[in-house]
């Protein structure tokens, strides 16, 4: 299996409803290596370079909106087929699809207000790290328990 680098931002609603610890839980649980981990308020010109694929749909600007109403926390994880399996454990963007035991099935109501937003491809990934972190702010470490995940 190939380990790779993904991206997670935890939206303004996750810091708002105080679930924020639940769901970064859940990730270490899974066994991603968190090797970049910040809180932050986005500014307006990074949601826009971040969600610039969507600049042409209708919810655009509630996208943008939503990510720059507070603070997000925004995460680079590490792990084997890190793309996949986070956007796994994510569920669905529409929560009516969401299954139940996904992030977004269990906390998310509104496509509009996700709670998670995890890159979609590896190039995606390479992408975002680059947006929200410099690479002196990527620590990588080992915990000895690779074998047991």
């Amino acid at each position: 299996m190939a380990l790779e680098r993904t991206y997670a931002m935890l939206k303004p609603g996750v810091l708002s409803r105080r679930i924020a610890g639940e769901i970064i839980s859940r990730i270490e649980r899974k066994g991603f290596d968190i090797i970049g981990f910040k809180i932050m308020r986005i500014p307006r010109e990074l949601a826009e370079k971040h969600y610039a694929e969507h600049k042409d749909k209708p919810f655009f600007g509630e996208l943008v909106d939503y990510i720059t109403s507070g603070p997000v926390i925004a995460m680079v994880l590490e792990g084997e087929q890190a793309v996949k399996m986070l956007r796994l454990m994510c569920g669905s963007t529409k929560p009516e699809e969401a299954l139940p035991g996904t992030i977004r099935g269990d906390y998310a109501m509104h496509t509009n207000i996700n709670i998670i937003h995890a890159s979609d491809s590896p190039e995606a990934a390479t992408r975002e790290i680059g947006l929200f972190f410099k690479p002196e702010e990527l620590v990588c470490w080992s915990d000895g328990n690779k074998d047991w995940i």
